[in-house]
């Protein structure tokens, strides 16, 4: 596999992961380093660089920056955006791939969309058990470090592609593992609404 397919392949799941958590973000990253020339992204992507798309992530970032940091908003905010992450990892994975033809595009952006959404229930799933705390200073440092890991992440696949691959496949792994457990953990704030709409 060439070092091109390489930086492809992680870019393309890559921003499939990093939907999964942070779409905004994932944007943002990936076309401000395609506007200061710090990487040529794949031909569909290049609008990610565009001004009109940064200043649209950016004022969604920052109303997603302020929703993450409120427990019982940020809990419906993950039930909102799961119609967002997903399709949006799915996306941006068949732009990355579609110079390989649509075959491998559209396979990219099935298993794009998977990946988005392991990341978008990983994030929801911790996030609905760090919002049961009554102080805010948790769920605040969780939705910094998920920004931080998000930027990091996308850093390191855009630098370094094949680090970037190896570590992603540990997520996936522990994730595998982790899924049953996070998808419990993902349905407690719906099960308490239920409890409370059936009280007396």
């Amino acid at each position: 596999m060439s070092g091109e397919t390489l930086a492809t392949l992680a870019i393309a799941l890559g921003a499939s992961w990093a939907s999964g958590l942070n779409p905004y973000a994932a944007v943002l990253v990936m076309g401000g380093a395609q506007t200061l020339g710090l990487v040529s992204l794949p031909h569909d992507l290049q609008v990610l660089g565009s001004p009109w798309v940064l200043a649209a992530a950016t004022v969604l970032f920052a109303l997603n920056f302020l929703a993450d940091k409120i427990p019982l908003v940020d809990s419906l905010n993950d039930v909102l955006h799961t119609f967002v992450r997903i399709p949006a990892g799915a996306l941006l994975a068949f732009g990355a791939a579609d110079q390989f033809g649509p075959e491998v595009a559209t396979i990219a952006g099935l298993l794009g969309g998977t990946l988005a959404a392991g990341s978008h229930i990983a994030k929801a799933g911790t996030r609905s058990l760090i919002n049961t705390s009554p102080e805010p200073f948790s769920n605040i440092a969780a939705s910094l470090a998920e920004d931080g890991l998000v930027i990091g992440g996308l850093l390191l696949a855009l630098a370094h592609p094949i680090t970037f691959l190896c570590l992603l496949a540990l997520f996936v792994v522990a994730l595998i593992w982790l899924l049953p457990k996070l998808v419990r953990l993902a349905l407690v704030p719906f099960r308490r609404m239920a409890g409370r709409r059936q009280e007396p």
